[in-house]
């Protein structure tokens, strides 16, 4: 992939980061987080494909992949739908997905970040992700609203991102 694809495939993937960050905050009720059943798929139609909504399992905690878009399936080789996190991934990759989520559930707030997909043998391509807090009260983050936007060489057909 040329520079400039690879440059305007990020700012595609920041693009839809920003749609999707706005659409969670719009939301918010003051200090209330979102409730899953606040969420409405036709709001967020076009950024589905690699949309992912994540279980918080306590005692001990853990997180399970409740729905992963028909996008992801590209990412990840496979249907991830269901599975705990140490399902899919290996122990390097488990351990920081662990880590970014304990943050988002504990400090009730977004994290966003690049993760390279060496782990699954495409060391060329990455997931730019976002990871949104969910709240069944407003206050226990009890779900996270996932989205990825994939970025590398061979990213055209995996992202599910659209040029508007």
């Amino acid at each position: 992939m040329k520079m400039s694809a690879q440059l305007s495939a990020s700012a595609t993937a920041a693009r839809a980061h920003q749609e999707m960050f706005a659409y969670w905050a719009s939301l918010r009720r003051g200090a209330s987080l979102p409730a899953r059943v606040d969420l409405h798929p036709a709001s967020m139609k076009r950024l589905l494909p690699t949309v992912s909504l994540i279980d918080v399992v306590n005692e001990p905690r853990d997180y399970r992949l409740r729905l992963a878009g028909t996008g992801l399936y590209g990412v990840y080789g496979r249907e991830i739908t269901g599975r705990m996190i140490g399902d899919v991934y290996n122990t390097a990759a488990f351990d920081y997905w662990r880590k970014e989520l304990d943050k988002v559930v504990d400090e009730r707030r977004p994290g966003v970040g690049v993760h390279s997909l060496a782990w699954r043998g495409s060391p060329h391509m990455s997931i730019l992700w976002l990871r949104l807090p969910l709240a069944s009260n407003g206050k226990d983050v009890d779900m996270i609203l996932g989205y990825d936007a994939v970025v590398g060489a061979a990213s055209e057909g995996v992202s599910g991102i659209r040029a508007a």
